[in-house]
């Protein structure tokens, strides 16, 4: 990955947990890295196939003076959601926040915040049974492209599906979205949770196997093989699922399963085992 580098910019601000810091203000000094392919405009000259460095400069002074936050952290998560949204082609960001004269009983350089963020390539599987279903899956995949943290990318075709689980129901509206995402997994999973809530969905009182207005699973997060409690990826039920499998052969078909190296279109040939609905 090429890089953009912008080293020791120093502007005066107003950030800190204590009062006097965020009325008598004092000076940080940024220091970006930007990971973006310059290839192509290197080959053409073209500064709009690049990341002007003056105009960064000028977005991250405005950001720094426009607002106020108690922590350094952020100040900087708040500037990387900025650059994201604003550059396309910005892949991988590392940012370092020094606070020099920061109110410390020591002798001490200077002390900073450094955080790295980059896009991150996920495909959620969305479905609904319940009210309105069509209207509440553009309704919930609209609030996913309107985060500055996420980008639609591509939606396969809806496709329905007989309810799993003996609850008397309707069919289920089915599809895959693919989207980039500066989220982490738990952030990702607490913000496609709230778009749920929004519309109509609780998970509390939920009956299980039940209709449900909008459900939003995480499928695949890179090749990312994670574990919790809370969230498992690759989702551990998506090759039982061809209203699964099917949508997102659509629209990934060569993408690799992390675990079995298979293709998404060779799992999805293969004989389905009975559909499990969490």
């Amino acid at each position: 990955m090429d890089e953009i580098r912008i080293s020791g910019l120093k502007i005066f601000a107003y950030h800190g947990v204590y009062a006097r810091e965020n009325e008598q203000g004092q000076d940080f000094i940024l220091h970006a890295v930007m990971g973006v392919s310059t290839q192509h405009a290197g080959l053409t000259d073209d500064l709009e196939a690049s990341i002007s460095y003056e105009e960064v400069c000028e977005i991250l002074q405005r950001e720094m003076k426009e607002h106020t936050w108690k922590l350094l952290e952020a100040v900087a998560e708040h500037i990387s959601i900025v650059l994201f949204a604003k550059y396309p082609i910005l892949q991988e960001l590392t940012l370092e926040i020094e606070k020099p004269d920061a109110p410390i009983d020591a002798d001490f350089r200077s002390v900073s915040v450094r955080i790295h963020r980059k896009r991150h390539t996920v495909y959620v599987a969305y479905g609904a049974n319940e009210g309105d279903c069509e209207n509440q899956i553009q309704e919930g995949i609209a609030a996913i492209d309107r985060d500055p943290c996420c980008r639609v990318r591509r939606m396969s075709r809806p496709v329905r599906s007989t309810p799993y689980g003996g609850v008397e129901q309707k069919d289920f509206y089915n599809g895959v979205l693919h989207m980039e995402t500066i989220y982490e997994p738990m952030e990702l999973l607490q913000f496609l949770q709230g778009i749920e809530a929004a519309q109509g969905r609780d998970r509390e009182h939920a009956v299980h196997w039940g209709p449900r207005p909008l459900d939003l699973d995480i499928l695949l997060y890179d090749d990312l093989v994670y574990d919790s409690k809370e969230l498992v990826i690759p989702h551990p039920e998506m090759a039982k699922r061809d209203f699964v499998m099917l949508p997102l052969a659509e629209i990934a078909p060569f993408v690799r399963h992390p675990l079995t190296g298979r293709t998404i279109r060779e799992m999805a040939e293969m004989p389905m085992e009975k559909h499990v609905r969490k």
